[in-house]
């Protein structure tokens, strides 16, 4: 009898103890799934190589499509002709040889290399005023602009062999204080925008320059997801509300469905998906053709561009590899910040100033997921200090895209140095980038500029985190 009762309360202390044990394990899973409970999309793990981790839950076909984007994306391409014939067909002009040399670990791009010239990221645009004439219409039709007669749409910064590069970034700064109410003074850059070694001649005289940094790749493939009505919601083209912010769509030619749709990526919203987006790059900055874009960059007055050696197939990037791309594009880790105490007072002063008004903090995507972009995708009048009075589609030469701010925190992480933001890069810190605010936003930049010094520190804080 002793010896039953003693097996029983073994057995109940056994019993006790896995339970107990137990209870740890599900307390601990909890406690991990709250760390990260962003899902299989988004992480709020900062470091140099999360956005080039795919996101979870990929099946062995969707992973092997994944790492073939991913190698054409990374692997340098070559010049024509070569024995590599999967990835010949650089050039003749471009700017660089890979996605990740404009978008280091699908970052955002930096100003300046490692010598201290202008990156590879900075890319040089141009456009004229239209005559009126049949081709000129029919360019504003297809691309938004009318291209540079000599040069075309942007300017290459290299060639292949036998081909001369067409020219060089020459940016200067002059500096501008600008005092606050309180006393402080803060220093911005005005750029003044130049090409050096053109190659091809003069540049056209009516000829609009403005240069484009290239911007961080982080969840691309959400904000792709985000519904059009959502971002239509949020549209007050003539400001009925009368609170000063009169957003704008961007309607452009998409030549993957040859219709005229939503305009989402770049600076001023005129490519209307991922794909259109990777496929324009892929012409523009690599010379690469593909079923959409499907000629070289190569002018008229370019002779030895045109009569360079071509690749072994008429396109550089068939359909099956640019898809491949696209998906590697819209399938890897998304950073979002973690709502720390820090994150949360921040982003009061954000939303307490009216900053949330273009910078969008909440959508919810067509797979139900909710994600916090910062960004309306929609245009903006910024004033003239920003103006590059570059029209592109509807997007008028002093209007852009809000740039989404998610993504941001990771650039120290990746280059080890702090992002030159703004679309041309002119603002060291998010400071000098919100005293280049004007248009729509002149009333929140003053609104920041009178906070007391200890607010405007912590929204700087919070936009260090997003």
């Amino acid at each position: 009898m002793m010896l039953q009762i003693q097996k029983k309360q073994n057995y109940k202390s056994l019993t006790s103890k896995t339970i107990l044990v137990k209870s740890l394990i599900a307390t601990l899973a909890i406690g991990l799934f709250a760390v990260n409970s962003l899902g299989k999309d988004l992480s709020s793990e900062k470091n140099e190589s999360l956005l080039l981790k795919p996101i979870d839950g990929l099946n062995d076909e969707e992973y092997d499509k994944f790492m073939l984007g991913k190698s054409f994306f990374r692997i340098p391409w070559v010049e024509a002709p070569s024995a590599t014939t999967a990835r010949d067909g650089l050039g003749p002009l471009f700017n660089a040889n890979t996605c990740i040399s404009c978008h280091p670990s699908n970052g955002k791009g930096t100003l300046y290399n490692e010598n201290k010239d202008f990156s590879r990221s900075l890319i040089p645009k141009l456009s004229i005023k239209s005559n009126g004439s049949k081709e000129h219409k029919k360019q504003l039709e297809l691309y938004g602009i009318v291209k540079e007669p000599n040069y075309g749409n942007q300017i290459s910064i290299n060639a292949i062999h036998g081909v001369k590069f067409e020219a060089k970034a020459n940016i200067t700064f002059s500096e501008i204080e600008v005092k606050f109410p309180d006393g402080e003074v803060d220093t911005i850059l005005k750029p003044h925008y130049a090409l050096k070694d053109l190659q091809y001649g003069e540049l056209h005289k009516d000829t609009t320059l403005t240069f484009r940094l290239a911007p961080t790749l982080n969840g691309m493939g959400l904000l792709d997801d985000i519904p059009n009505e959502q971002i239509l919601k949020n549209e007050d083209e003539f400001d009925k509300d009368g609170d000063g912010i009169s957003g704008k769509a961007n309607y452009v030619y998409s030549p993957i469905t040859k219709k005229i749709e939503l305009g989402k990526f770049s600076w001023k919203a005129t490519t209307t998906s991922i794909k259109h987006q990777a496929a324009d790059a892929a012409n523009n900055d690599m010379g690469l053709t593909t079923i959409y874009y499907p000629n070289d960059t190569c002018t008229d007055t370019q002779v030895q561009c045109k009569k360079s050696p071509k690749a072994r197939d008429a396109i550089d990037l068939p359909e099956l590899r640019l898809d491949a791309m696209t998906y590697y594009i819209t399938h890897r880790k998304t950073y979002s910040a973690k709502e720390t105490k820090e994150y949360k007072e921040g982003l009061e002063v954000f939303k307490q100033i009216g900053c949330n008004k273009c910078h969008v903090a909440s959508f919810t995507t067509k797979k139900g997921i909710k994600i916090s972009p910062f960004t309306d995708l929609l245009l903006h009048d910024m004033g003239e200090g920003l103006a590059d009075g570059r029209s592109e589609f509807k997007a008028t030469g002093n209007e852009w895209r809000t740039p989404p701010l998610w993504g941001l925190a990771l650039h120290e992480k990746i280059n080890k140095k702090t992002p030159r933001l703004l679309h041309d890069g002119r603002a060291r810190d998010f400071q000098e980038a919100i005293l280049w605010h004007s248009g729509e936003a002149e009333n929140i930049k003053k609104t920041y500029m009178n906070l007391e010094k200890k607010k405007r520190e912590k929204l700087i804080k919070f936009l260090e985190e997003v």
